[in-house]
């Protein structure tokens, strides 16, 4: 086909190959940046990390001895045990929920499905912080419905696990949602025509079908338990995870070694969990071929009711915690003046930062939807589509996964060592709102990565060999070809890392500085003040946001697919 081409516009073969090599340069060039900015924005922070554990105050080589000294000290290593614990169980009472809210969407003819959906994926709009402020107005010492506890204080293991079973449901749900909606309804038929009864069905065909999905939803919320700062930083009391340690040790006692140290630890744990998750995906198997038939639930009055009122039970206790942040943030001044008014949303009396922290939150937000959606697409552009090159390739790709497995307080810690060094020209953007914006974009680059790859490859290579044939810049086809085809993916990169921005916490709280304090720092500031509701009414504007900007972006995704995506229908 490229000869022909060449023949019909009478161009010399040699002219095609010297433009496809210079267009093939060009984005090696584009590859190897890429790889420089990885290597600047997380691997060498991480190795100044690390070596920072190994050192005096003094800048010495010191081996081991500061991780003998943390294990020495109880207060300290227990730490692990209680990270360890929390996050153990959470998960199992998590993904247990979850697989059952799941399997309502997917397995049953229930009503109601799509408002169940959104209402699971409400948490994802909230920081951390508003679920544990929520149990301290339900469960505290003046709460709402304290004596459901029977005795029980809402401030340690059992606050924290309440939270984090709010903070990580929505991610095993989706999860779990597209394992079970991958069936092929032959098999089940098959089944049935074979006499199994439904619950062998359910344990020979649909658990080993979606053990992978289960697998993995089980890695990703261990992950996100152990390495979350904010719900035990809220309402964990005296009982000490290792997110809180590192935040103990920087902020509270400036002993940055012990900080390393502390970091290490909770590295390793993440590290494998995200290990695990990558080696059980990679053995998954396709499940739906090419003559594979749809599997659609069929009605059943029983079971459909009781997926109903499971579905209900739960839409109702998120919207309960959710609502009981929003509600505590209008009264005067809890319990005593249960009257409503807008005192609490007065920041800039309050200690945190005031309104100018939330007008940060929204810049740096806006800054890293636009900048990291062009930098991630743009990469994972070049990375999936350029001739040879493989092994700066996969090293790339190695790097682009790493910020999954590395937590927000360990990148956030790396970054001070790195940036604040007295040698490191790049100090200059240390405690500037750049340096949230690159820090956020780097802590949340692996699933947009991800996203970004999956439209790629989802690409016929054709479009290039045309291109290229045709003389075509390789420029003009990734703005005119290419863009256009992934821009339902470019939006949904751009919305999460939106979200994100608005909502993290770990990653940003050691790099602020006063005139760049962001929203969500400053209702952690306002809580650690004794100014919860106030906390409380921060977070609810960050949830707005959120929720406005979801909605605008649904808005704009349904438009755009009506102009720019018509070639996808018949």
């Amino acid at each position: 086909m490229t000869d022909a081409v060449i023949t019909q516009r009478g161009l010399p073969a040699a002219a095609v190959t010297q433009r496809l090599s210079r267009d093939d340069w060009i984005m090696r060039a584009f590859v190897v940046l890429v790889g420089v900015w990885m290597f600047v924005v997380v691997l060498l922070p991480l190795y100044f990390m690390m070596s920072k554990s190994v050192q005096d105050p003094d800048g010495n080589f010191v081996g081991l001895a500061n991780f003998r000294e943390y294990f020495a000290t109880p207060a300290l290593s227990y730490s692990i045990h209680n990270s360890l614990y929390i996050a153990v169980i959470s998960t199992i009472i998590t993904v247990s929920l979850a697989f059952v809210y799941a399997y309502a969407l997917t397995r049953s003819a229930m009503r109601a499905k799509g408002v169940f959906r959104v209402i699971a994926l409400f948490p994802l709009l909230a920081p951390s912080l508003l679920p544990a402020i929520s149990f301290v107005y339900l469960f505290g010492k003046q709460g709402v419905i304290t004596w459901l506890l029977m005795g029980n204080s809402i401030y340690g293991p059992i606050g924290i696990v309440m939270g984090e079973v709010f903070y990580t449901f929505p991610h095993a749900m989706m999860i779990l949602i597209v394992a079970l909606a991958t069936a092929d309804a032959r098999i089940y038929e098959a089944a049935i025509s074979l006499g199994a009864s439904k619950p062998r069905i359910f344990f020979t065909v649909t658990l080993p079908a979606i053990k992978y999905g289960l697998v993995s939803a089980v890695f990703v919320v261990f992950t996100l338990v152990i390495t979350d700062f904010g719900i035990p930083k809220v309402i964990g009391g005296q009982f000490n995870v290792l997110a809180v340690d590192i935040y103990k040790q920087v902020i509270g006692q400036q002993n940055f070694e012990m900080g390393a140290v502390v970091s290490v630890v909770l590295l390793i744990p993440a590290v494998i969990a995200f290990v695990a998750d990558r080696i059980v995906q990679r053995r998954q198997v396709a499940l739906i071929t090419s003559s594979s038939v749809p599997y659609q639930p069929k009605p059943s009055a029983l079971f459909d009711r009781a997926m109903f009122a499971y579905c209900a039970l739960i839409a109702f206790m998120i919207l309960g915690i959710l609502g009981m942040a929003v509600f505590a943030s209008f009264v005067t001044f809890w319990p005593y003046n249960m009257s409503l008014s807008l005192n609490n949303y007065n920041f800039d009396v309050m200690d945190g930062g005031g309104w100018e922290a939330y007008w940060n939150s929204l810049r740096m937000a806006g800054y890293t939807a636009l900048f990291g959606t062009i930098i991630i697409f743009t990469g994972a552009y070049m990375v999936e589509k350029v001739k040879g090159f493989r092994l700066a390739r996969n090293v790339i790709q190695f790097l682009c996964m790493l910020p999954m497995a590395v937590p927000g307080m360990v990148l956030g810690l790396a970054y001070i060592f790195f940036f604040n060094h007295p040698d490191n020209p790049l100090g200059v953007i240390y405690g500037t709102m750049t340096i949230l914006v690159i820090v956020t974009i780097a802590h949340f680059y692996t699933v947009s990565h991800l996203t970004a790859m999956t439209a790629l490859k989802q690409m016929d290579p054709e479009f290039e060999s045309v291109s290229a044939s045709l003389k075509v810049p390789v420029l003009k086809t990734f703005l005119k070809v290419t863009v256009p085809v992934c821009l339902p993916a470019i939006l949904d990169i751009s919305i999460y890392l939106f979200v994100n921005a608005m909502t993290t916490v770990s990653a940003v709280i050691f790099l602020y500085a006063p005139e760049t304090t962001l929203a969500s720092i400053a209702a952690l500031n306002m809580d650690d003040a004794g100014d919860v509701a106030p906390a409380a009414a921060m977070c609810t504007m960050i949830v707005l946001a959120c929720a406005i900007v979801r909605v605008l972006h649904a808005a704009a995704s349904h438009g755009l697919e009506r102009t720019t995506q018509a070639w996808r229908k018949r």
